[in-house]
């Protein structure tokens, strides 16, 4: 199996991110959790990696799914529920971002979760539209249900995991932050994404069509 994207641009944005990876997991605050948090990543990483070099992946497609594998890589150093936005955003801009828009819970998972759809939809439109040869229309509505079905599919799984393997700081692996309808909200964030990334895809290719 070759460990490395064929494409030119797509191997070294994937170097970049080996290489952000790669730092991410020196001295992390929740060290206990890191594995748990990283072994979908890495499993991912290498599907990446065999689609890329058996399928065509447009280098869009592949830079999105690359920057959410780099937001969620964040979000496992500092597990989700304690991603530091306001020591960032006061460092970078002078601004603490919770004070400013009164925010009771870190919202870090919700971004993620949201950009998970907003992402990832086009490379899944992309496969939907080259692969199954469907229309425009049809593949954006399957990319739609494929981020709301993985959405869901993927907070059953942690939970299941936080469970079984961390019960007693399954809140904050989940990063529920004490919102029982956490996961519900997440799903539909994502879902929002989707949808909103699905009308920009079918917008654009409309535009193209009338000019």
């Amino acid at each position: 199996m070759n460990l490395m994207p064929k494409d030119r641009f797509q191997r070294v944005f994937f170097l970049l991110f080996l290489v952000f990876f790669i730092a991410s997991c020196i001295k992390p605050p929740y060290m206990q959790f890191l594995l748990m948090q990283h072994v979908p990543t890495v499993l991912a990483v290498f599907l990446l990696v065999y689609l890329s070099n058996r399928f065509t992946i447009s280098r869009l497609s592949f830079s999105l799914i690359i920057l959410f594998f780099c937001l969620h890589t964040l979000g496992a150093r500092y597990l989700y529920s304690y991603f530091p936005y306001d020591d960032l955003s006061e460092f970078l801009f002078g601004i603490n971002i919770s004070e400013t828009f009164g925010f009771h819970r870190n919202h870090y998972d919700r971004m993620v979760h949201f950009c998970y759809g907003l992402l990832l939809t086009v490379p899944a439109q992309e496969v939907a539209r080259r692969h199954f040869h469907l229309s425009v229309a049809l593949s954006c509505v399957l990319a739609v249900v494929f981020i709301i079905a993985t959405s869901a599919g993927y907070e059953f799984i942690e939970w299941l995991v936080a469970k079984t393997f961390t019960p007693e700081w399954a809140d904050q692996f989940l990063g529920q932050q004490g919102d029982m309808f956490d996961a519900q909200k997440d799903m539909a964030l994502a879902m929002t994404g989707a949808v909103l990334s699905a009308s920009i895809l079918a917008f654009s290719r409309r535009s193209k069509r009338t000019c």
